[in-house]
């Protein structure tokens, strides 16, 4: 009878670490995959949002530098104004 009992019980024991064995594992897994994804999902909104920026950047014609800035068109205009009275 003792041999009986410890061959159930080494049944239950090597039946039990199998389960334990297969739920850490399913549990590991799916923890795993989670945070892969999430980490997949973050790094494709970045990449869109980065990408967006500089479309934004390169069409928007007023975020540019303007070469012309601070340069004056005519810089006797001034003192054409002042000198002439009469002038339209």
């Amino acid at each position: 009878m003792n041999k009986n009992i410890l061959a159930i019980g080494l049944v239950f024991l090597v039946v039990g670490f199998g389960a334990g064995y297969w739920y850490g594992g399913t549990v590991a897994y799916d923890n795993g995959y989670n945070a892969a994804a999430a980490d997949i999902k973050a790094q494709q909104e970045e990449a869109a949002k980065k990408a967006v920026e500089e479309a934004v950047k390169n069409v928007n014609p007023f975020q540019a530098t303007n070469p012309l800035e601070g340069v004056t068109a005519n810089p006797f205009e001034k003192a054409k104004k002042a000198l002439n009275p009469f002038a339209q």
